[in-house]
């Protein structure tokens, strides 16, 4: 049996079109299923339903053979026990730090200020000012990031933007990139090496997929 471990939500919804062509549909919706193992048509392969930020551990322990997961996910996470061998092109969206529209970022950061960051990525965002030479305090947050630099919590956010719609509707705005995100097909490595076999023609089929795919998107831009 082949797990592929997947959560709800966007990276379902856009992942669905993929799962279509390589076979893998599954026999019930995910989504409104309170299933977390659930068949598929393609015999020997089913889904793993768990967090978005479990999806790593899952298949970095063992537990599923492959997953779908978001290189914001991956890149927190540390990427051990995983080979990452085709970028999906879906859930794409970028990680940025924010700050309230007018705070000067660029001069705090040219005067050597320490300062207060908000996010759940710790880790990334540690690494990328530390990167930076710039010294920053923590504030771990789960949701509403927007909320901490108006008020006061903190100077500035880290965190991903799809549309910018919900920054712009809190007056705040990017002063920074970190990195483009995209939802990667990841695979445990040590499962790759004794069944290869069986996971290679799956990895493949995923990799098709996601190419034909992105002529498509280019098209309609």
């Amino acid at each position: 049996m082949i797990s592929i471990a997947i959560s709800k939500g966007r990276i379902m919804d856009e992942t669905a079109p993929l799962l279509a062509r390589v076979a893998v549909r599954p026999n019930e919706d995910p989504e409104n299923s309170r299933k977390l193992i659930i068949g598929t048509e393609k015999r020997g392969v089913r889904l793993i339903v768990v967090r978005a930020s479990d999806v790593p551990t899952y298949v970095g322990q063992g537990a599923s053979e492959l997953g779908i997961a978001g290189g914001d996910v991956l890149a927190e996470h540390g990427g051990a026990g995983l080979y990452q061998p085709v970028d999906l092109g879906i859930a794409r969206c970028r990680m940025v730090v924010a700050a309230r529209r007018g705070y000067d970022y660029d001069a705090a950061v040219r005067q050597g200020a320490r300062l207060r960051i908000a996010t759940k990525y710790v880790r990334i965002t540690r690494e990328h000012f530390a990167a930076k030479g710039v010294h920053v305090d923590l504030i771990k947050l789960y949701g509403s990031m927007e909320l901490a630099p108006l008020l006061g919590l903190a100077d500035a956010i880290v965190d991903l933007v799809s549309s910018g719609k919900t920054l712009r509707a809190n007056n705040l705005v990017p002063v920074e990139e970190i990195m483009p995100v995209s939802a990667r097909l990841i695979v445990n490595q040590a499962a790759l090496k004794t069944r290869r076999a069986e996971l290679q023609p799956l990895i493949d089929a995923f990799a098709s997929a996601a190419q034909v795919r992105a002529p498509a998107r280019a098209a309609r831009k």
